[in-house]
């Protein structure tokens, strides 16, 4: 809650924490263990039309100094807009330009990976989960069917696998 509601008060655009951080999260309270257990770092991404690097820039430096250590240094902002421009180099996949930060998340390497939260001004929290939350809830890893199976899936499952011993993995 700390790391979505100094978010929150940032103001970015189109703003969401995903990935490990949420997901890591829900496995610990299914499976018992202490809330941060496993949790390394939490991804924020948004939304900035603006596809510069000194853009981008100033928004890690913002976010990183609304933040003590540790949690600093755990704290991880992409640009969304951005991704498209590196995405194919890194990775060796093409990755079509989005017009959104929740448009991201299908394209996560595993539909338990693919869930994304915002804490609203309200006080609500919304979830964007396009493949929805049985996965996560049930412990399930699996490739995302509508991409390539991610070169480094075995990498990715074995440390999954190490924290979470009750995972099930599914080719």
């Amino acid at each position: 809650m700390q790391v979505l509601t100094t978010i929150r008060g940032l103001g970015l655009p189109d703003w969401l924490i995903f990935s490990g951080s949420i997901y890591q999260s829900v496995w610990n309270a299914v499976t018992g263990r202490a809330p941060g257990y496993g949790v390394r770092d939490f991804d924020v991404g948004y939304f900035d039309p603006d596809t510069s690097w000194d853009a981008e820039d100033v928004v890690i430096r913002r976010v990183a100094g609304a933040f003590d250590p540790p949690v600093r240094e755990r704290v991880e902002v992409r640009n969304q807009a951005r991704v498209a421009i590196w995405f194919p180099e890194k990775f060796g996949e093409p990755y079509p330009p989005i017009a959104r930060s929740e448009e991201a998340l299908p394209r996560f390497v595993a539909p338990a990976f693919a869930v994304g939260v915002r804490l609203e001004a309200d006080g609500a929290v919304t979830v964007f989960a396009p493949f929805g939350l049985e996965d996560v809830f049930n412990l399930t890893i699996r490739p995302n069917p509508h991409r390539p199976k991610a070169r480094d899936w075995d990498r990715i499952t074995a440390r999954a696998l190490e924290r979470w011993p009750e995972l099930t993995v599914l080719a």
